[in-house]
């Protein structure tokens, strides 16, 4: 293993940040000369990132910490081609009006993790539509296509995992890898930009810029890339039964979010407070040591902490709070999620228990619901849901005038009755 000297590669080795380094002994002398210019490139596919991303905002958080300049690139220009990396069938084409609104969606959720600003190592957030947006086809093709190898681009993964699978690649996701790489020839070129960082499966494309940048300007750029970040038992991070882990407030309560990362497999926990959470390494292994019942505990830290992160301390303590109410005293925390219901409809004719379910956001479908009842995963106000055919009905409030509904135990939603 390398012994860094810079504070940004030991921080980033210490902490589990580093896959691959295009030139490690380089990027580490560098590092020490002063603050290095990096960017990650974020493509506007929905309007909140999700879990999955986090790995990608904390490298730049890190890189802000130990005394360099991050840069976001908000893709709203390669958002319009889509990234193939990893998907067996191309993205859905988006308008340009739905591309701004997830920019716009997307972008407070960086200003929780860096500081922006015109300082040296203050954040700063560049949108690549401003280039792509304004090239030239045939130009284009003669001053940078020439640079590339079809051969080469074949053997991406990328490209080659949907050859692979026989499934079809268009023309236009082809060019991803190319504007990709046109992106960090252009922000070395305009904004002194040396390294481009992001998940190992985006290598292909960070060496693509780097021979790019070199090329066309005689620049020398770095690629570091971190690890797929899977959890122990190999499921993908960002996902569970229920959708994706969103990062945004209003697409995912703080308490869902609390309640993930409370769920964090055991041999998950160390891990995760070295790369989510800005713990000191030393607490982080006193955490990661505990064992038995007391690893839970290191799992609340780990959920408040990463929670803090993303929608502040004091909605993270307030989660933590309805989480000890609700499992240690058994109250009815009124920071539950809670779903709106129509009350006439209530008292009139009932709501079925698997569409109160499925409304509250606990399953996916009727026949989720019933598969959870036959094996007594619903609980309706702390009783077990037997009947699938049961109504609930007004006389089913409980005196503080909701009815609880749970999947398991650590998922609750409270029904709550209006108009």
């Amino acid at each position: 293993m390398i012994e860094y000297r810079s504070s940004f590669l030991k921080l980033f080795a210490e902490r589990g940040y580093i896959a691959q380094i295009s030139d490690p002994e380089a990027l580490d002398k560098l590092a020490l000369e002063g603050p290095i210019t990096a960017y990650i490139g974020f493509d506007c596919t929905g309007p909140s990132l999700h879990v999955g991303h986090m790995m990608g905002i904390m490298m730049l958080r890190r890189l802000q910490q130990s005394g360099h300049k991050p840069i976001v690139l908000m893709g709203g220009g390669t958002t319009k081609v889509g990234d193939p990396s990893g998907k067996d069938e191309a993205r859905q084409l988006l308008t340009d009006e739905v591309i701004a609104s997830n920019m716009a969606s997307i972008k407070q959720i960086f200003t929780n993790f860096l500081s922006f600003g015109d300082g040296p190592t203050d954040a700063v957030m560049v949108n690549n539509a401003e280039w792509l947006d304004t090239l030239h086809y045939i130009p284009f093709l003669r001053d940078y296509g020439r640079h590339f190898s079809v051969n080469r681009m074949l053997t991406f993964d990328s490209v080659k995992l949907r050859l692979d699978r026989d499934q079809p690649l268009s023309f236009l996701e082809f060019n991803y890898m190319i504007l990709q790489a046109y992106d960090f020839a252009e922000l070395a070129k305009t904004r002194g930009v040396r390294l481009q960082m992001g998940g190992s499966d985006q290598w292909g494309n960070i060496v693509n810029g780097i021979d790019l940048g070199r090329r066309v300007a005689g620049a020398e750029l770095y690629g570091l890339t971190c690890p797929l970040l899977t959890t122990a038992s190999g499921a993908k991070m960002g996902k569970t039964a229920a959708g994706a882990v969103w990062l945004n407030g209003d697409m995912l309560s703080t308490w869902d979010f609390w309640q993930y990362w409370r769920n964090t497999e055991d041999e998950d926990v160390g891990r995760f407070l070295r790369l989510f959470t800005d713990l000191p390494l030393e607490e982080c292994a006193r955490l990661e040591a505990l064992e038995g019942a007391d690893i839970n505990e290191a799992k609340k830290v780990l959920a408040t902490e990463v929670t803090a992160l993303v929608h502040g301390r004091d909605a993270a303590n307030e989660a933590q709070e309805t989480a000890r109410r609700t499992f240690e005293e058994g109250a009815l925390a009124e920071n539950l999620p809670t779903v709106e219901v129509s009350a006439p409809e209530l008292a009139e004719q009932g709501i079925g228990v698997l569409h109160a379910f499925v409304t509250a956001g606990l399953v996916g479908s009727n026949g989720d619901a019933r598969r959870q009842v036959k094996g007594g995963g619903l609980k309706v106000n702390d009783a077990t849901v037997t009947d699938e055919r049961a109504i609930l009905r007004t006389g089913d409030l409980t005196p503080e005038g909701v009815i609880k509904l749970s999947l398991g135990k650590k998922r609750h939603v409270l029904l709550k009755p209006v108009g």
